[in-house]
């Protein structure tokens, strides 16, 4: 069978979404660390986002799109379960997470992460817009794992969808307190950041990125 790769620089959180599923299943894979926006990417998504994926003759991109193929064509343990029930919650976290969380989450955690503030502080002007909007979508989330995990008492490829976003939130001033206070995030960060698909798809600094 032709090699899957995926492509997509390591931090990206949908980049390593999609490696976590791989991993999950037991996929052998090889991972292609390319900025959005180049050439390679391009060639692979019109928009110029990763990831994106390339098997034999099928070019894909968008994460769902990509671990559904996948957990279609390989072998392994089913990511989408066969009880439709069971499957629907999982679609129904992925769904809530790349739409109702990170549309206000992605631009308070960008404007952390590449800050353009003065003296290279984080922008306070988004950061101060984006939060009051990001804050309540944690605060569902920390009601939704009380269980142990977003679809119910155990890991499921929704986890990993939420597990690299919750990953940078540490390392902000205004998340890392709310975690800290949390009842129950914090934890079921700490419980699913001890899994070997979360630990082995760690993403390395940014300056080992290949531009």
């Amino acid at each position: 069978m032709a090699e899957l790769e995926i492509v997509g620089f390591a931090q990206s959180m949908f980049v390593r979404t999609v490696r976590m599923a791989l991993e999950e299943k037991g996929i052998a894979y090889r991972h292609v660390p390319v900025m959005p926006q180049t050439d390679e990417v391009l060639a692979l998504n019109p928009f110029g986002r990763v990831p994106a994926m390339r098997h034999g003759s099928v070019r894909l991109f968008e994460s769902r799109a990509i671990v559904g193929y996948a957990d279609r064509v390989f072998e392994g343990p089913r990511l989408f379960p066969d009880d439709a029930g069971e499957a629907a919650v999982i679609e129904q976290w992925i769904a809530a997470i790349n739409g109702n969380v990170m549309r206000p989450l992605f631009p308070y955690m960008q404007a952390h992460a590449f800050p353009k503030g003065p003296n290279g502080t984080p922008d306070r002007a988004v950061v101060d817009a984006a939060w009051p909007s990001a804050k309540p979508m944690l605060a569902v989330l920390d009601h939704a794992v009380a269980g142990g995990a977003l679809a119910g008492p155990r890991f499921t490829v929704a986890d990993a969808f939420l597990m690299p976003a919750l990953a940078y939130l540490p390392h902000f001033a205004e998340s890392r307190a709310f975690l800290d206070e949390s009842r129950h995030l914090k934890r079921y960060f700490e419980r699913h950041a001890t899994r070997p698909s979360f630990v082995k798809t760690a993403p390395p600094p940014m300056r080992e990125l290949r531009r």
